[in-house]
């Protein structure tokens, strides 16, 4: 008998483990989903449907062109805000210091603290009793609304009018990584989508050369928990806002590399997209239509962006106005920037400044020192931003949104127990203020009180989850209904506790 006539040779043995590992291949990619649907009698894909359909019955489900997941559209509610600025001051500014005044604050300054404010309490550094501390500035009403606003902020007295104040926020974190959380994702664990994720996936953008979502950062340092605050979360990763710079390339890697010329950047990314389309419309996966789309994204950027963020081909009284210098990294750079992709068609855009954290443990961050550096830096910037947006139109369908993570102490903070050299409040979770201008809120209008000392939210109780639903109210959405189905929840910005729209302050 013939030996070879039976066993397989090398070349078939080959043939047949690449046919396996294909096999394999296969089988690694076929889900539990998949078994359901093709069952023969399809009990699995009835159960599925019938599932889908009680669970889409109040949902918003955003449904972009095949080929654009920022394709713009239109809200399922009528709107008032079809782009939003937020300004966020990384550390928590004091209220009691700018937007809040207390005149029995200054009555008590240097008391002892009365024990009823310390028990049961959690502080990140006051120990013992501390000394109660008055407003370190003086305060003064502006405009019609007659807001109380400190010295540390002329120019923006000079747009209360247009600004609607929130004095009675509150939030469920003191510690500065877990609030900005809060404040950004509705969350104080990472891996959960930002507001600016959350909008653009249910708007798009009306720019198809730029991102719906773009993030600018002042200060010198990123935030406590980094890209998280900007952050896709479970939804698909174009909708993560980027990260741009005021001074050298506005995007890393923006520019093509040396040689490379943008015919041959065309026909490699053609190259790319077809095997991608290849991949997705084998295994179906919604990330691969994310990768084409920001790979094309990408290319167009390299010559939009350049020429939104170039504020050198600004009017020198522009650049006057804000305090801005074309080529440095300043929060007023980033404020004429956010006017200026406002215009291009960006649906949200996101300005961090670190700095605000005013312990008292250093002459950068003491209420005597540091502060009024801080202060100085932004506030003529930020009402230029309001009288900008205003003189060009735009205040009427823009949301602009200046806050803090939490608030800050009526007591000085005593850290280890002893009076420290330089003046600071520590953190404060239940009262800070919040501010918004724009589209669909109220001007010359305050909403909610702290306490006679400030230190907790007295009348009209906010939580940053009635802020979230306010917010997406304006922007046309219903809160319970703009969901995302993962991890077997429905998950919402606003999250799983109740919420509700502050009605009062809607114009």
């Amino acid at each position: 008998m013939n030996l070879n006539s039976i066993q397989p040779t090398a070349a078939q043995g080959r043939r047949r483990s690449l046919g396996q590992e294909l096999a394999a291949q296969t089988l690694n990619h076929h889900t539990r989903r998949h078994f359901l649907r093709d069952s023969t009698v399809g009990l699995g894909a009835l159960w599925m449907a019938m599932q889908n359909q009680a669970n889409a019955r109040n949902a918003v489900v955003p449904e972009h062109s095949a080929n654009n997941p920022l394709s713009p559209l239109a809200p399922p509610m009528p709107a008032k805000v079809k782009r939003v600025i937020f300004l966020h001051m990384i550390g928590a500014p004091s209220q009691l210091e700018l937007f809040d005044y207390k005149p029995t604050l200054k009555e008590l300054d240097g008391k002892d603290c009365p024990q009823s404010f310390l028990e049961g309490k959690r502080f990140a550094f006051i120990q013992g009793t501390p000394k109660m501390l008055g407003p370190q500035y003086p305060f003064q009403q502006h405009g019609d609304s007659g807001a109380w606003v400190s010295d540390r902020m002329p120019h923006l007295a000079k747009q209360v009018d247009d600004i609607c104040f929130i004095k009675s926020m509150q939030t469920d974190q003191f510690n500065h990584g877990p609030a900005q959380l809060m404040v950004h994702t509705g969350q104080s664990r990472m891996g959960y989508p930002s507001i600016g994720s959350w909008v653009t996936w249910g708007l798009g953008s009306e720019n198809e050369d730029l991102p719906g979502y773009m993030v600018l950062l002042s200060g010198g340092r990123l935030p406590r928990v980094g890209k998280a605050l900007w952050s896709s979360g479970f939804l698909p990763s174009v909708y993560q806002g980027v990260q741009c710079r005021s001074k050298g390339d506005p995007v890393l890697n923006i520019s093509d590399p040396e040689g490379t010329t943008r015919q041959a950047r065309r026909a490699m990314l053609d190259s790319l997209n077809r095997l991608n389309q290849t991949s997705h419309e084998t295994f179906g996966d919604p990330e691969t239509i994310t990768r084409i789309a920001q790979y094309e994204m990408a290319f167009r950027m390299q010559t939009a962006v350049p020429d939104a963020m170039d504020i050198s081909k600004e009017p020198q009284h522009v650049l006057d106005m804000y305090g801005a210098e074309p080529g440095k990294e300043s929060f007023a750079n980033n404020c004429l920037l956010a006017r200026r992709l406002a215009q291009q068609g960006v649906r949200f855009i996101q300005l961090y400044d670190w700095g605000w954290d005013s312990h008292g443990a250093g002459k950068n961050e003491a209420l005597n020192e540091g502060f009024k550096d801080k202060c100085k830096q932004v506030d003529q910037p930020t009402s230029a931003l309001l009288a900008d947006l205003k003189a060009n139109g735009m205040l009427d369908d823009t949301l602009v949104i200046w806050s803090g993570e939490f608030g800050r102490t009526p007591m000085r903070e005593n850290r280890g127990g002893t009076e420290m050299t330089y003046i600071g409040r520590d953190h404060n979770p239940s009262a800070f203020t919040l501010w918004m201008a724009g589209a669909g809120v109220k001007g010359g209008f305050s909403y909610g009180e702290s306490d006679e000392v400030g230190y907790n939210a007295a009348v009209n109780p906010v939580h940053l989850r009635d802020f979230h639903a306010t917010l997406l109210h304006l922007l046309g959405f219903e809160h319970e209904s703009l969901y995302y189905p993962f991890q077997g929840l429905n998950q919402k910005l606003t999250g799983v506790k109740p919420a509700r729209v502050i009605d009062d302050i809607l114009a």
